[in-house]
């Protein structure tokens, strides 16, 4: 592997000094400016720290944590700055410029070289160390863009957003759903409100098991049923079709895919410093719950890692009789060598609901309504206990890089993953009229999901006069076998939902084990090229993706092939990014993606259709702005995509689902994300949303608005490092969404929403080890609002999580 000797200055240092600030102390100094790290440090080195404001202006340091010498310390938060820095004293440290006659061989008597610092992944084409924080912590300064690598915010000409391990621990987030919510263009189920794991970007929905999600770039490995951020380091958004950076998903329900965006998740590996950290947490009504992690470098030059991430969580949660319980297990093993790099990663994730959230399906009776009924109580169970979902996923894969030249690296990756979720209960509601009726039947469901996944390619530098090359090839192969097995019994009708009582429900009879429903493979070759001119200053990317998918169905009673189709497309997609100034981005793309065509799920009278295969269209343009310590993204945006639209039944039965005109979708997005100022951070944007129909048959549809999609999302975070506590820190989110459709055909509307989180989180240093303690209390939803949180396949609901509360201490070891 090849590694990049990085010098933060010359320490010029009194050897009394130096000798006494050997000892070792915990260091808990967050990533952002330097200004903001240089205090941080000294009020935790007990040292006063003196140096020009000018100096460090527009400066940012990548932080340090564990136990380290102060010397080690502050090396590392002046790491890539060129400052030095001497002590005058045993107390006093002074941070200063080298004159320009410094060097390392024209030192003063008494000056102390820094030691060398190896930066593991320093190869440009590497992608197993992910990108440094920027300001603030709370985001990365890039992310993976698929078979492109890693790539800065300022050199993508695609909308991406990269949230740290940092966020996901202040933020006490438990699944990767309550990561996605703090970004205005995604609107995320959650594990308590539906039983389906489903997120909605740029206006499209998709669900987590068909193929929204990679887990460090291989598609089909992230755990299938709202997967644990516990092991998480990165949750990256990239934002509209992604056929050519990632392949081809797996679709197997009527779901769009990732048309709207996608979404990477980087597993934690060992750093550095070691890490013993265990958390302890309780969020209401009772569930208690702990996380160990841990994890060390070993061997010479530290090339042999470990981490571990468990975690359990279990009790009753705010909504009535519901029992949650969920555990995960994570191991991550790598090695860093000088040309070879590689990592395995393995997990076990289980969920069990008791009883189960549920949706309400309202598409038989939408058509009919004049409005729709508001949300009952968050708090109200709308199915009885005894109603049990299970759900449990165990993944692993194994990746490596292989430096063939310096400039020529070769990658791989292998996972296979099984899954399985089982209902004894019931999933979902029928509404029947304005007034909440609404009947539920009880049904047993077996499913079972296998993923095999592989991809491999090269990623390579190259210089052509005054033309650099960044070139990426990249073959693909994705097989998914699904097995299901459901049985229903009859309805009861429920008068209302705003207090439902539950008479004595009938049973239904065990369908047995799963038999094989569908057998899905795509296979897929890319190459791209990313042209660039003047120090990077415009940038052009061209790529290709070859794809060829295939879907076979079986009767499930007969296990007799069904029907069967295949498929296969170019997509193109073209990226531009010009900086007129250093910290200015304009950029613009335009990327196609093919999509299987929908198998027709149960819920349709016309289950088991295969719709034809479509492709989806995107135009972008934008210009992304760093203005030092915050970071600003506008963009416009339009996705076409041929439409399926539900057709609904005139005598109540089940509705049909057909292929039928077009959902072009524009909008604009705001974001924004860094420090204002030294300890105030902010983290959110908003989106304005225009989803309609277009060329449908006839023109009978024309100009609807699609569901799924409201007209305007906006969040907006802060956080606040009180002055008047030392180590207590404030934090505030405000999320508001417009009204959407909930069937596309009847027009009718959930209204909107407005939610307010509020938290604050103290670290202490601990008296029994010196090492920092974090106490976090959040509170989400304060106001306790009842809410239909948003729509998903067309004419179904889900209701918004009720006020909860939050607590977590971690401690370090």
């Amino acid at each position: 592997m090849m590694t990049t000797a990085i010098v933060a200055g010359v320490v010029t240092v009194d050897r009394f000094a130096y000798a006494q600030n050997a000892a070792q102390t915990s260091f808990n100094v967050p990533a952002g400016p330097l200004n903001r790290a240089l205090t941080t440090f000294g009020r935790q080195a007990g040292l006063q720290v003196t140096y020009l404001a000018s100096i460090a202006a527009g400066m940012n340091s990548p932080g340090v944590s564990g136990p380290l010498s102060r010397e080690q310390a502050l090396a590392r938060i002046l790491q890539g700055t060129g400052l030095t820095y001497s002590f005058t004293n045993p107390t006093t440290v002074a941070i200063s410029q080298p004159n320009a006659a410094g060097s390392a061989g024209a030192l003063p008597a008494d000056a102390i070289p820094l030691d060398t610092i190896d930066v593991q992944g320093a190869n440009p084409n590497s992608t197993m160390t992910p990108m440094p924080a920027y300001a603030g912590g709370q985001v990365a300064t890039g992310g993976q863009v698929g078979m492109l690598g890693n790539r800065s915010v300022m050199n993508t000409p695609f909308s991406l957003t990269s949230y740290t391990n940092k966020l996901i621990e202040d933020q006490q987030a438990r699944t990767v759903q309550d990561v996605l919510n703090n970004d205005p263009s995604v609107i995320a189920s959650t594990s308590s409100g539906t039983p389906h794991d489903y997120q909605v970007i740029r206006g499209f929905g998709g669900y987590g098991i068909d193929g929204t999600r990679t887990l460090n770039g291989l598609a089909g490995m992230a755990p299938l049923f709202f997967p644990s951020s516990d092991y998480i380091e990165r949750v990256e958004i990239l934002k509209g079709p992604s056929a050519l950076l990632n392949g081809m998903t797996l679709a197997s329900a009527a779901v769009t895919g990732a048309i709207g965006g996608s979404v990477n998740l980087v597993t934690k590996r060992a750093t550095n410093e070691p890490i013993t950290q265990l958390t302890t947490r309780y969020v209401s009504n009772s569930q208690i719950g702990t996380h160990l992690d841990v994890g060390r470098r070993f061997g010479a030059s530290n090339k042999f890692g470990i981490r571990f991430n468990g975690s359990i969580d279990g009790g009753h949660t705010p909504i009535d009789t519901q029992h949650s319980k969920l555990g995960t297990a994570a191991l991550n093993l790598d090695y860093s060598g000088e040309r070879v790099r590689l990592s395995a990663d393995f997990a076990h994730q289980s969920q069990n609901l008791d009883p189960n959230g549920v949706y309400i399906q309202a598409r038989s009776v939408a058509g009919s309504l004049s409005s729709f009924p508001r949300a009952p109580s968050s708090t109200v169970s709308l199915v009885p206990p005894g109603s049990e979902y299970k759900t449990n996923s165990t993944m692993g894969m194994i990746r490596g890089e292989v430096d063939i030249l310096e400039n020529v690296t070769a990658y791989a990756a292998i996972g296979k993953q099984s899954s399985e979720a089982d209902l004894n209960g019931y999933e979902k509601v029928r509404l029947l009229d304005s007034a909440g009726r609404y009947s539920i039947a009880r049904e047993i469901q077996h499913y079972s999901r296998d993923i095999f996944s592989m991809q491999g390619g090269v990623r390579a530098k190259a210089n052509t006069g005054p033309v650099d090359h960044a070139l990426s090839l990249n073959l693909s192969r994705s097989e998914l076998t699904y097995k299901r097995a459901e049985s229903e019994g009859s309805a009861s009708i429920i008068e209302s939902m705003y207090n439902p009582v539950f008479p004595l429900l009938p049973s239904v009879a065990d369908p047995g084990d799963p038999r094989k429903s569908s057998q899905t493979a795509a296979s897929s070759i890319g190459f791209a090229d990313t042209l660039s001119i003047l120090d990077e200053r415009i940038q052009f990317m061209a790529g290709i993706r070859y794809q060829e998918a295939g879907i076979d169905n079986f009767n499930t009673t007969t296990g007799l092939l069904s029907s069967k189709y295949d498929a296969n497309a170019w997509t193109p997609a073209f990226g531009l990014v010009v900086k007129p100034w250093e910290n200015v981005s304009l950029y613009a793309n335009y990327i196609e993606d093919l999509r299987a065509g929908t198998i027709v799920g149960t819920t349709y009278a016309n289950a088991g259709e295969v719709l034809p295969p479509y492709v989806s269209k995107q135009h972008e343009a934008g210009v992304k702005v760093d203005w030092g310590q915050v970071t600003t993204t506008l963009a416009v945006f339009q996705i076409a995509k041929a439409a399926a639209i539900s057709i609904d039944d005139p005598a109540g039965g089940d509705p049909t689902l057909s292929q039928n005109g077009e959902e072009r979708n524009r909008g604009i997005e705001l974001n924004a994300y860094g420090e204002l100022m030294p300890g105030v951070r902010l983290l959110g944007g908003l989106t304005l949303l225009d989803a309609r129909l277009t060329k449908t048959e006839g023109g009978t549809l024309d100009g609807k608005r699609n569901d799924t999609a409201p007209r305007v999302r906006a969040v907006v975070g802060a956080e606040w490092d009180a002055p008047f506590v030392e180590g207590l820190t404030l934090t505030g989110r405000l999320t508001y969404t417009g009204d959407a459709v909930v069937s596309t055909s009847s027009g009718v509307t959930i209204p909107s929403w407005t939610t307010l989180d509020l938290g604050a989180r103290y670290t202490f240093n601990s008296p029994l080890n010196e090492k920092p303690v974090t106490v976090r209390f959040n509170v989400d939803n304060v106001f306790d609002k009842d809410y239909w949180a948003g729509t998903y396949a067309s004419g179904f609901v889900y209701r918004g999580q009720p006020r909860t509360f939050r607590l977590s201490t971690t401690f370090n070891f």
